[in-house]
Protein backbone atom coordinates (compact mmCIF):
# COMPACT_ATOMS: atom_id res chain seq x y z
CA UNK A 1 0.00 0.00 0.00
CA UNK A 2 1.36 3.27 -1.39
CA UNK A 3 1.60 6.01 1.37
CA UNK A 4 -0.66 8.60 -0.34
CA UNK A 5 -3.56 5.27 0.78
CA UNK A 6 -1.87 4.89 3.84
CA UNK A 7 -2.51 6.76 7.41
CA UNK A 8 -0.85 10.52 6.08
CA UNK A 9 -4.38 10.24 3.14
CA UNK A 10 -6.36 9.10 6.10
CA UNK A 11 -5.31 11.80 8.62
CA UNK A 12 -6.38 14.96 5.14
CA UNK A 13 -9.58 13.02 4.75
CA UNK A 14 -10.64 13.39 8.67
CA UNK A 15 -9.48 17.10 8.10
CA UNK A 16 -11.76 17.33 4.81
CA UNK A 17 -14.94 16.00 6.88
CA UNK A 18 -14.28 18.30 9.47
CA UNK A 19 -14.67 21.16 6.79
CA UNK A 20 -10.99 22.73 7.07
CA UNK A 21 -10.55 24.95 4.67
CA UNK A 22 -6.50 26.04 5.30
CA UNK A 23 -4.14 24.04 7.15
CA UNK A 24 -0.95 26.75 7.86
CA UNK A 25 1.99 25.49 8.50
CA UNK A 26 5.82 24.50 7.99
CA UNK A 27 7.11 21.14 6.65
CA UNK A 28 9.62 18.91 8.38
CA UNK A 29 10.89 15.89 7.23
CA UNK A 30 8.86 13.48 9.49
CA UNK A 31 5.32 15.15 8.33
CA UNK A 32 6.19 15.05 4.52
CA UNK A 33 3.82 12.48 3.36
CA UNK A 34 0.81 14.59 4.99
CA UNK A 35 2.04 17.46 3.24
CA UNK A 36 2.04 15.96 -0.11
CA UNK A 37 -1.31 14.17 0.63
CA UNK A 38 -2.26 17.69 0.69
CA UNK A 39 -1.63 18.20 -2.49
CA UNK A 40 -4.38 15.87 -3.87
CA UNK A 41 -7.27 17.48 -1.27
CA UNK A 42 -9.23 20.70 -1.79
CA UNK A 43 -7.19 21.82 1.48
CA UNK A 44 -4.87 24.96 0.65
CA UNK A 45 -1.85 24.28 2.74
CA UNK A 46 -0.75 27.88 3.81
CA UNK A 47 3.21 27.25 3.87
CA UNK A 48 5.08 29.96 6.59
CA UNK A 49 8.07 31.97 7.31
CA UNK A 50 7.46 30.90 10.73
CA UNK A 51 5.75 28.40 13.09
CA UNK A 52 4.50 30.97 15.25
CA UNK A 53 2.65 32.70 12.79
CA UNK A 54 1.07 30.03 11.51
CA UNK A 55 -0.56 29.42 14.64
CA UNK A 56 -1.23 33.04 15.25
CA UNK A 57 -2.73 32.72 11.53
CA UNK A 58 -4.80 29.32 12.88
CA UNK A 59 -5.73 31.27 15.58
CA UNK A 60 -7.29 34.35 13.43
CA UNK A 61 -9.15 32.28 11.50
CA UNK A 62 -10.67 30.33 13.94
CA UNK A 63 -11.74 33.57 15.86
CA UNK A 64 -13.82 34.85 12.53
CA UNK A 65 -15.42 31.84 11.50
CA UNK A 66 -15.68 29.36 14.73
CA UNK A 67 -14.17 26.15 12.92
CA UNK A 68 -11.07 25.58 14.89
CA UNK A 69 -8.29 26.56 12.38
CA UNK A 70 -5.52 24.29 11.70
CA UNK A 71 -1.45 24.37 12.41
CA UNK A 72 0.74 22.19 11.35
CA UNK A 73 4.76 21.44 12.14
CA UNK A 74 7.25 18.99 12.27
CA UNK A 75 8.89 17.82 15.50
CA UNK A 76 11.19 19.42 17.95
CA UNK A 77 11.74 23.34 17.33
CA UNK A 78 8.93 22.96 15.06
CA UNK A 79 6.13 21.98 17.55
CA UNK A 80 7.99 24.37 20.29
CA UNK A 81 7.55 27.60 17.93
CA UNK A 82 3.71 26.59 17.64
CA UNK A 83 3.57 26.87 21.37
CA UNK A 84 2.86 30.98 21.69
CA UNK A 85 0.09 31.08 19.81
CA UNK A 86 -1.46 27.80 20.93
CA UNK A 87 -1.37 29.50 24.34
CA UNK A 88 -2.37 33.02 23.16
CA UNK A 89 -5.72 31.07 21.27
CA UNK A 90 -6.79 29.24 24.49
CA UNK A 91 -6.22 32.17 26.40
CA UNK A 92 -8.57 34.18 24.19
CA UNK A 93 -11.08 31.26 24.24
CA UNK A 94 -10.62 30.73 20.01
CA UNK A 95 -10.64 26.99 18.44
CA UNK A 96 -7.25 25.88 17.15
CA UNK A 97 -5.79 22.74 16.29
CA UNK A 98 -1.95 22.51 16.09
CA UNK A 99 -0.80 19.03 14.78
CA UNK A 100 2.73 18.35 14.96
CA UNK A 101 4.93 15.09 14.07
CA UNK A 102 7.14 13.20 15.99
CA UNK A 103 9.85 10.33 16.12
CA UNK A 104 8.66 7.39 16.09
CA UNK A 105 7.37 5.08 18.37
CA UNK A 106 10.71 2.83 17.87
CA UNK A 107 12.99 5.64 19.49
CA UNK A 108 10.37 7.82 21.22
CA UNK A 109 11.32 6.13 24.87
CA UNK A 110 14.35 6.20 24.78
CA UNK A 111 16.99 9.65 24.36
CA UNK A 112 17.30 10.19 20.86
CA UNK A 113 17.78 12.87 18.39
CA UNK A 114 15.20 16.16 18.77
CA UNK A 115 12.70 13.32 21.22
CA UNK A 116 11.33 15.90 23.08
CA UNK A 117 7.92 15.21 25.18
CA UNK A 118 5.81 17.43 23.34
CA UNK A 119 2.10 16.11 24.67
CA UNK A 120 3.96 17.08 28.30
CA UNK A 121 4.55 20.84 26.90
CA UNK A 122 1.46 21.41 25.61
CA UNK A 123 -0.92 20.03 27.72
CA UNK A 124 -0.96 23.51 30.26
CA UNK A 125 -1.66 25.51 27.25
CA UNK A 126 -4.34 23.34 25.44
CA UNK A 127 -8.17 21.88 26.36
CA UNK A 128 -6.73 18.43 25.26
CA UNK A 129 -3.27 17.12 23.86
CA UNK A 130 -2.03 13.67 23.36
CA UNK A 131 -0.07 11.32 20.84
CA UNK A 132 -1.66 9.07 18.28
CA UNK A 133 -0.54 5.26 19.20
CA UNK A 134 -1.92 4.08 15.54
CA UNK A 135 -2.76 5.17 12.67
CA UNK A 136 -6.36 3.28 13.47
CA UNK A 137 -6.86 5.99 15.82
CA UNK A 138 -6.23 9.03 13.36
CA UNK A 139 -10.57 9.22 13.04
CA UNK A 140 -11.72 9.15 16.84
CA UNK A 141 -9.29 11.56 17.88
CA UNK A 142 -9.06 13.81 15.20
CA UNK A 143 -12.74 14.10 15.55
CA UNK A 144 -11.79 14.31 19.55
CA UNK A 145 -9.61 17.02 18.55
CA UNK A 146 -12.15 19.48 16.69
CA UNK A 147 -15.03 19.02 18.94
CA UNK A 148 -13.34 19.95 21.90
CA UNK A 149 -11.70 22.64 20.45
CA UNK A 150 -15.39 24.08 18.69
CA UNK A 151 -16.90 23.30 22.02
CA UNK A 152 -17.75 25.97 24.35
CA UNK A 153 -15.38 27.35 26.29
CA UNK A 154 -13.43 27.11 22.65
CA UNK A 155 -9.86 26.61 22.69
CA UNK A 156 -6.45 25.02 21.75
CA UNK A 157 -5.77 21.45 21.71
CA UNK A 158 -2.58 19.65 20.16
CA UNK A 159 -2.21 16.22 18.41
CA UNK A 160 1.51 14.88 17.62
CA UNK A 161 1.37 12.44 14.94
CA UNK A 162 4.42 9.89 15.02
CA UNK A 163 6.44 9.34 12.26
CA UNK A 164 5.98 5.89 11.99
CA UNK A 165 2.25 6.52 12.66
CA UNK A 166 2.00 8.94 9.58
CA UNK A 167 4.12 6.28 7.36
CA UNK A 168 1.82 3.17 7.95
CA UNK A 169 -0.72 1.45 6.56
CA UNK A 170 -4.37 1.23 6.83
CA UNK A 171 -7.46 -1.15 6.75
CA UNK A 172 -9.55 -0.81 4.03
CA UNK A 173 -12.83 1.24 4.71
CA UNK A 174 -11.32 3.03 7.69
CA UNK A 175 -12.73 6.60 7.52
CA UNK A 176 -13.60 9.95 9.33
CA UNK A 177 -16.36 9.89 11.89
CA UNK A 178 -19.54 11.74 11.44
CA UNK A 179 -19.63 15.25 12.67
CA UNK A 180 -22.09 15.63 15.42
CA UNK A 181 -22.73 19.03 15.67
CA UNK A 182 -23.88 20.89 19.31
CA UNK A 183 -27.48 21.87 19.49
CA UNK A 184 -28.22 25.27 21.53
CA UNK A 185 -28.74 25.12 25.19
CA UNK A 186 -31.84 26.27 26.38
CA UNK A 187 -31.13 28.62 29.68
CA UNK A 188 -33.15 27.65 33.22
CA UNK A 189 -36.73 29.41 33.81
CA UNK A 190 -36.03 29.23 37.07
CA UNK A 191 -32.26 30.50 36.82
CA UNK A 192 -33.75 33.34 34.57
CA UNK A 193 -36.82 34.01 36.94
CA UNK A 194 -33.76 34.51 39.67
CA UNK A 195 -31.87 37.04 37.56
CA UNK A 196 -35.17 38.82 36.39
CA UNK A 197 -35.86 39.14 40.26
CA UNK A 198 -32.12 40.76 41.05
CA UNK A 199 -32.67 43.63 37.84
CA UNK A 200 -36.73 44.25 39.19
CA UNK A 201 -35.00 45.64 42.10
CA UNK A 202 -31.71 47.27 40.50
CA UNK A 203 -31.49 50.82 40.80
CA UNK A 204 -28.47 51.06 37.91
CA UNK A 205 -28.41 47.97 35.96
CA UNK A 206 -25.20 47.90 33.64
CA UNK A 207 -24.04 45.46 30.99
CA UNK A 208 -20.47 44.11 30.76
CA UNK A 209 -20.62 42.09 27.30
CA UNK A 210 -17.28 39.89 26.39
CA UNK A 211 -15.85 37.55 24.02
CA UNK A 212 -18.07 35.21 24.09
CA UNK A 213 -21.29 37.09 23.28
CA UNK A 214 -19.49 37.63 19.77
CA UNK A 215 -18.73 34.15 19.12
CA UNK A 216 -22.67 32.70 20.21
CA UNK A 217 -23.53 35.55 17.41
CA UNK A 218 -25.45 37.52 20.19
CA UNK A 219 -24.92 40.75 19.12
CA UNK A 220 -28.35 41.84 17.59
CA UNK A 221 -30.24 39.57 20.90
CA UNK A 222 -27.89 42.31 22.87
CA UNK A 223 -28.98 45.55 21.56
CA UNK A 224 -32.64 44.35 21.80
CA UNK A 225 -32.06 43.46 25.40
CA UNK A 226 -30.24 46.76 26.54
CA UNK A 227 -33.64 48.64 24.13
CA UNK A 228 -36.10 46.40 25.93
CA UNK A 229 -34.34 47.62 29.21
CA UNK A 230 -33.11 50.79 28.72
CA UNK A 231 -29.51 49.49 30.51
CA UNK A 232 -26.18 50.75 29.25
CA UNK A 233 -23.71 48.40 27.73
CA UNK A 234 -19.62 48.16 28.14
CA UNK A 235 -17.36 45.74 26.49
CA UNK A 236 -14.26 44.27 26.91
CA UNK A 237 -11.59 44.98 24.77
CA UNK A 238 -12.41 41.71 23.09
CA UNK A 239 -15.71 42.62 22.82
CA UNK A 240 -15.41 45.41 21.04
CA UNK A 241 -18.17 45.56 18.56
CA UNK A 242 -20.81 43.31 19.60
CA UNK A 243 -22.30 46.18 20.86
CA UNK A 244 -22.15 49.18 17.93
CA UNK A 245 -20.43 52.26 19.78
CA UNK A 246 -22.84 54.95 18.01
CA UNK A 247 -25.67 53.03 19.81
CA UNK A 248 -27.19 55.53 22.15
CA UNK A 249 -26.38 52.93 25.24
CA UNK A 250 -22.99 52.41 24.57
CA UNK A 251 -20.63 53.27 27.03
CA UNK A 252 -17.31 52.31 25.27
CA UNK A 253 -15.07 49.73 26.36
CA UNK A 254 -12.90 49.10 29.74
CA UNK A 255 -9.54 47.01 29.94
CA UNK A 256 -7.19 50.36 29.98
CA UNK A 257 -4.43 50.76 32.90
CA UNK A 258 -6.54 53.83 34.05
CA UNK A 259 -9.54 54.45 35.71
CA UNK A 260 -11.22 55.34 32.24
CA UNK A 261 -14.22 57.42 31.08
CA UNK A 262 -16.27 54.22 31.18
CA UNK A 263 -15.64 52.58 34.94
CA UNK A 264 -17.46 55.69 35.87
CA UNK A 265 -20.44 54.10 34.40
CA UNK A 266 -19.41 50.92 36.99
CA UNK A 267 -18.80 53.19 39.54
CA UNK A 268 -22.46 53.73 39.75
CA UNK A 269 -24.11 50.07 39.09
CA UNK A 270 -25.03 48.03 41.79
CA UNK A 271 -26.12 45.78 39.38
CA UNK A 272 -23.60 44.18 36.99
CA UNK A 273 -25.26 41.79 33.90
CA UNK A 274 -22.15 39.63 32.42
CA UNK A 275 -22.77 39.11 28.98
CA UNK A 276 -20.64 35.98 27.47
CA UNK A 277 -17.79 37.71 29.55
CA UNK A 278 -14.43 35.95 31.06
CA UNK A 279 -12.33 36.68 33.67
CA UNK A 280 -9.02 36.46 31.41
CA UNK A 281 -10.37 39.38 29.39
CA UNK A 282 -10.12 42.14 31.93
CA UNK A 283 -9.58 41.71 35.93
CA UNK A 284 -12.96 42.36 37.76
CA UNK A 285 -11.38 44.22 40.54
CA UNK A 286 -11.48 47.16 37.93
CA UNK A 287 -14.69 47.39 37.72
CA UNK A 288 -16.18 45.81 40.83
CA UNK A 289 -13.27 47.33 43.19
CA UNK A 290 -15.63 46.34 46.80
CA UNK A 291 -17.14 43.26 45.43
CA UNK A 292 -20.83 44.54 46.31
CA UNK A 293 -22.54 44.34 43.22
CA UNK A 294 -24.97 41.56 42.08
CA UNK A 295 -23.43 39.59 38.89
CA UNK A 296 -25.97 37.72 36.72
CA UNK A 297 -23.56 35.53 34.70
CA UNK A 298 -25.16 34.97 31.38
CA UNK A 299 -22.90 32.36 29.13
CA UNK A 300 -22.97 29.03 27.60
CA UNK A 301 -20.40 28.12 30.14
CA UNK A 302 -20.27 28.66 34.05
CA UNK A 303 -18.23 31.78 35.47
CA UNK A 304 -14.76 31.01 36.70
CA UNK A 305 -14.19 32.03 40.52
CA UNK A 306 -12.95 34.87 41.87
CA UNK A 307 -13.27 37.27 44.64
CA UNK A 308 -14.33 40.10 42.82
CA UNK A 309 -16.65 38.33 40.55
CA UNK A 310 -19.90 36.75 43.17
CA UNK A 311 -22.59 35.34 40.67
CA UNK A 312 -25.82 36.11 42.46
CA UNK A 313 -27.83 34.43 38.95
CA UNK A 314 -25.60 32.52 36.64
CA UNK A 315 -27.60 31.40 33.16
CA UNK A 316 -25.78 29.22 31.08
CA UNK A 317 -26.81 28.82 28.40
CA UNK A 318 -27.08 30.25 24.31
CA UNK A 319 -26.86 33.78 25.37
CA UNK A 320 -29.14 34.87 22.31
CA UNK A 321 -32.17 33.00 23.98
CA UNK A 322 -31.19 34.00 27.50
CA UNK A 323 -30.75 37.31 26.95
CA UNK A 324 -34.68 37.52 24.93
CA UNK A 325 -36.27 35.23 27.79
CA UNK A 326 -34.60 37.77 30.29
CA UNK A 327 -36.23 40.39 28.41
CA UNK A 328 -39.60 39.10 28.40
CA UNK A 329 -39.43 38.39 32.15
CA UNK A 330 -38.31 41.70 33.73
CA UNK A 331 -41.58 44.31 33.37
CA UNK A 332 -39.29 47.47 34.04
CA UNK A 333 -37.49 49.79 31.99
CA UNK A 334 -34.40 52.00 32.96
CA UNK A 335 -33.69 55.39 32.24
CA UNK A 336 -30.40 55.18 30.68
CA UNK A 337 -28.51 57.85 32.82
CA UNK A 338 -26.61 61.04 32.17
CA UNK A 339 -23.01 59.71 33.15
CA UNK A 340 -23.28 57.36 29.91
CA UNK A 341 -23.95 60.51 27.92
CA UNK A 342 -21.19 62.12 29.06
CA UNK A 343 -19.06 59.30 28.56
CA UNK A 344 -19.89 58.79 24.60
CA UNK A 345 -19.65 62.77 24.40
CA UNK A 346 -15.68 62.41 26.01
CA UNK A 347 -14.77 59.96 24.09
CA UNK A 348 -16.10 61.53 20.83
CA UNK A 349 -14.36 64.75 21.99
CA UNK A 350 -11.32 63.08 22.20
CA UNK A 351 -11.42 61.45 19.11
CA UNK A 352 -12.57 64.69 17.37
CA UNK A 353 -9.55 66.56 19.17
CA UNK A 354 -7.37 63.79 17.47
CA UNK A 355 -8.54 64.03 14.35
CA UNK A 356 -7.84 68.27 14.21
CA UNK A 357 -4.07 67.48 15.17
CA UNK A 358 -1.19 68.40 12.51
CA UNK A 359 1.35 67.79 14.70
CA UNK A 360 4.20 65.61 13.33
CA UNK A 361 5.12 62.84 14.47
CA UNK A 362 1.80 62.39 14.18
CA UNK A 363 -0.69 61.62 17.61
CA UNK A 364 -1.98 58.12 18.76
CA UNK A 365 -5.55 59.75 17.99
CA UNK A 366 -4.46 61.34 14.49
CA UNK A 367 -3.87 57.74 13.97
CA UNK A 368 -6.72 56.00 15.32
CA UNK A 369 -8.99 58.55 13.34
CA UNK A 370 -7.78 58.24 10.16
CA UNK A 371 -7.96 54.46 10.89
CA UNK A 372 -11.34 54.80 11.79
CA UNK A 373 -11.86 57.32 8.38
CA UNK A 374 -10.46 54.78 6.29
CA UNK A 375 -12.12 51.68 7.22
CA UNK A 376 -15.79 51.05 6.32
CA UNK A 377 -17.98 49.72 9.36
CA UNK A 378 -17.31 45.39 8.63
CA UNK A 379 -13.78 45.84 7.88
CA UNK A 380 -11.25 44.48 9.79
CA UNK A 381 -8.55 46.10 12.09
CA UNK A 382 -6.01 43.51 14.06
CA UNK A 383 -4.38 45.82 16.44
CA UNK A 384 -1.25 44.21 18.21
CA UNK A 385 -0.19 44.49 21.90
CA UNK A 386 1.46 47.43 22.50
CA UNK A 387 0.05 51.22 23.16
CA UNK A 388 -1.24 50.30 19.49
CA UNK A 389 -3.49 48.18 21.52
CA UNK A 390 -4.32 50.93 24.13
CA UNK A 391 -4.95 53.79 22.25
CA UNK A 392 -7.22 51.42 19.43
CA UNK A 393 -9.28 49.53 22.01
CA UNK A 394 -9.95 52.79 24.06
CA UNK A 395 -10.70 54.81 21.37
CA UNK A 396 -11.21 53.26 17.70
CA UNK A 397 -15.38 52.96 17.31
CA UNK A 398 -16.25 49.86 16.33
CA UNK A 399 -19.78 48.67 15.00
CA UNK A 400 -19.77 45.14 14.24
CA UNK A 401 -18.42 41.81 16.29
CA UNK A 402 -14.71 40.93 15.56
CA UNK A 403 -13.90 44.09 13.24
CA UNK A 404 -11.35 44.85 15.72
CA UNK A 405 -9.07 42.04 16.79
CA UNK A 406 -6.86 42.29 19.95
CA UNK A 407 -5.03 39.92 22.12
CA UNK A 408 -6.43 39.97 25.44
CA UNK A 409 -6.26 36.86 26.95
CA UNK A 410 -2.14 36.16 26.65
CA UNK A 411 -1.84 39.84 25.25
CA UNK A 412 0.81 38.62 22.60
CA UNK A 413 3.24 40.61 20.85
CA UNK A 414 3.67 40.15 16.87
CA UNK A 415 -0.22 38.26 15.66
CA UNK A 416 -1.16 41.10 14.08
CA UNK A 417 0.61 40.33 10.57
CA UNK A 418 0.36 36.36 10.04
CA UNK A 419 -3.02 36.99 11.79
CA UNK A 420 -4.08 39.50 9.04
CA UNK A 421 -3.66 36.88 6.48
CA UNK A 422 -5.94 34.81 8.00
CA UNK A 423 -8.48 37.45 8.43
CA UNK A 424 -8.33 37.89 4.89
CA UNK A 425 -8.71 34.01 3.59
CA UNK A 426 -11.28 33.84 6.34
CA UNK A 427 -13.30 36.89 5.40
CA UNK A 428 -12.43 37.99 1.95
CA UNK A 429 -14.84 40.23 1.67
CA UNK A 430 -13.38 42.81 3.87
CA UNK A 431 -10.18 44.71 4.11
CA UNK A 432 -7.54 44.03 6.76
CA UNK A 433 -5.50 46.07 8.21
CA UNK A 434 -2.79 45.41 10.83
CA UNK A 435 -2.04 47.95 13.19
CA UNK A 436 0.97 47.53 15.01
CA UNK A 437 4.06 49.01 16.48
CA UNK A 438 7.61 48.73 15.01
CA UNK A 439 8.87 46.05 18.08
CA UNK A 440 5.80 43.58 17.38
CA UNK A 441 6.15 44.23 13.53
CA UNK A 442 9.85 43.06 13.66
CA UNK A 443 8.89 39.57 15.51
CA UNK A 444 6.59 38.26 13.11
CA UNK A 445 7.57 40.59 10.22
CA UNK A 446 8.43 37.62 7.55
CA UNK A 447 5.38 36.69 6.91
CA UNK A 448 5.14 39.55 4.16
CA UNK A 449 6.50 37.01 1.82
CA UNK A 450 3.83 34.76 2.77
CA UNK A 451 1.16 37.25 2.00
CA UNK A 452 3.02 38.33 -1.43
CA UNK A 453 3.70 34.50 -1.92
CA UNK A 454 -0.15 32.95 -1.59
CA UNK A 455 -1.55 36.75 -3.02
CA UNK A 456 -3.45 37.70 -0.07
CA UNK A 457 -3.66 41.57 0.00
CA UNK A 458 -3.24 42.94 3.38
CA UNK A 459 -2.63 46.49 4.21
CA UNK A 460 0.49 46.61 7.32
CA UNK A 461 0.18 49.99 9.26
CA UNK A 462 3.68 50.26 11.16
CA UNK A 463 3.67 52.68 14.44
CA UNK A 464 6.76 54.00 14.49
CA UNK A 465 8.95 54.93 17.88
CA UNK A 466 11.75 53.07 17.92
CA UNK A 467 10.99 51.93 21.38
CA UNK A 468 8.63 49.63 23.24
CA UNK A 469 6.26 52.35 23.95
CA UNK A 470 3.93 49.77 26.35
CA UNK A 471 6.85 48.67 28.78
CA UNK A 472 8.31 52.73 28.41
CA UNK A 473 4.85 54.10 29.68
CA UNK A 474 4.43 51.62 32.33
CA UNK A 475 7.82 52.31 33.47
CA UNK A 476 7.49 56.21 33.31
CA UNK A 477 4.34 55.78 35.16
CA UNK A 478 5.24 53.59 38.13
CA UNK A 479 9.19 54.76 38.42
CA UNK A 480 9.76 58.08 36.91
CA UNK A 481 12.31 56.44 34.14
CA UNK A 482 12.56 53.78 31.49
CA UNK A 483 15.38 51.78 30.92
CA UNK A 484 15.81 49.36 28.03
CA UNK A 485 13.33 50.08 25.81
CA UNK A 486 15.03 51.52 22.58
CA UNK A 487 16.01 49.72 19.45
CA UNK A 488 16.96 51.25 16.02
CA UNK A 489 14.64 49.80 13.02
CA UNK A 490 15.49 49.19 9.20
CA UNK A 491 14.12 51.46 6.46
CA UNK A 492 10.58 49.76 6.75
CA UNK A 493 10.09 50.92 3.41
CA UNK A 494 13.09 49.32 1.44
CA UNK A 495 12.49 46.56 3.68
CA UNK A 496 8.59 45.90 2.93
CA UNK A 497 9.79 46.84 -1.19
CA UNK A 498 12.50 43.51 -0.68
CA UNK A 499 9.48 40.99 -0.03
CA UNK A 500 7.16 42.49 -3.25
CA UNK A 501 4.83 44.93 -1.27
CA UNK A 502 4.81 48.27 -1.62
CA UNK A 503 6.03 50.43 1.03
CA UNK A 504 4.86 53.61 2.12
CA UNK A 505 6.69 56.53 4.59
CA UNK A 506 4.65 59.01 5.80
CA UNK A 507 5.74 62.63 6.44
CA UNK A 508 3.57 64.77 7.30
CA UNK A 509 0.17 64.11 8.88
CA UNK A 510 -2.33 65.16 6.19
CA UNK A 511 -0.32 62.05 3.69
CA UNK A 512 -1.74 58.98 6.18
CA UNK A 513 -5.14 59.30 5.39
CA UNK A 514 -4.92 59.28 1.67
CA UNK A 515 -2.19 56.64 1.73
CA UNK A 516 -3.91 54.24 3.97
CA UNK A 517 -7.20 54.71 0.85
CA UNK A 518 -4.82 54.49 -1.34
CA UNK A 519 -3.37 50.64 -0.06
CA UNK A 520 -6.45 49.38 1.46
CA UNK A 521 -7.85 49.43 -2.51
CA UNK A 522 -5.03 48.17 -3.88
CA UNK A 523 -5.16 44.65 -4.66
CA UNK A 524 -1.49 43.81 -3.24
CA UNK A 525 0.34 43.75 -0.01
CA UNK A 526 1.28 47.67 1.39
CA UNK A 527 3.39 48.81 4.40
CA UNK A 528 3.19 52.11 5.42
CA UNK A 529 4.90 53.04 8.26
CA UNK A 530 3.99 56.30 10.83
CA UNK A 531 6.10 58.06 12.80
CA UNK A 532 3.87 58.17 16.33
CA UNK A 533 4.71 60.95 19.03
CA UNK A 534 4.17 58.74 22.00
CA UNK A 535 4.32 61.91 24.43
CA UNK A 536 0.99 61.73 24.30
CA UNK A 537 0.66 58.65 26.41
CA UNK A 538 1.87 60.14 29.78
CA UNK A 539 -0.91 63.55 29.07
CA UNK A 540 -3.76 60.77 28.45
CA UNK A 541 -2.82 58.90 32.02
CA UNK A 542 -1.98 62.43 33.51
CA UNK A 543 -5.86 63.56 32.07
CA UNK A 544 -7.63 60.33 33.48
CA UNK A 545 -5.84 60.97 37.19
CA UNK A 546 -7.04 64.30 37.15
CA UNK A 547 -10.92 62.76 36.83
CA UNK A 548 -13.45 62.97 39.49
CA UNK A 549 -16.71 61.04 39.05
CA UNK A 550 -19.57 61.06 38.95
CA UNK A 551 -19.40 63.53 36.04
Amino acid sequence: MSAQAGAARLLVRTLEAEGVEYVFGLPGEENIHFVDALRDSPIRYVLVRHEQGAAFMAEIYGRLTGKAGVASATLGPGAINLQLGVADATTNSTPVVAISAQVGLDRIYKESHQVVDLVSLFRPITKWAELAPTAEALPEMVRKAFKTAQTERPGAVYLAIPEDVEKAAVPSGLGPLPVNVVRPQEPSPAQIARAADVIALARRPIVLAGHGAARDGASQALVGFAEQLGVPVATTFNGKGVFPDDHPHALGAVGFMRHDYVNYGFDEADVLIAVGYELQEFDPVKVNPDADKKIIHIHRSAAEVDDHYPVEVGIQGDISRSLRALAESVHRRFDVNGTGRKIRRMLREELERGRADDGFPLSPLRVVSDIREAMGRHDIVLADTGAVKMWMARTYPTYEPNTLLVSNGLSSMGFAVPGAIAAKLARPDRRVLAATGDGAFLMNSQELETAVRENVPITVLIWEDGAYGLIEWKMDLELGRSTAIKFANPDFVKYAESFGAKGHRIGAAGELLPTLRKALAGDGVSVITVPVNYSHNLKLTDALGELTGPF
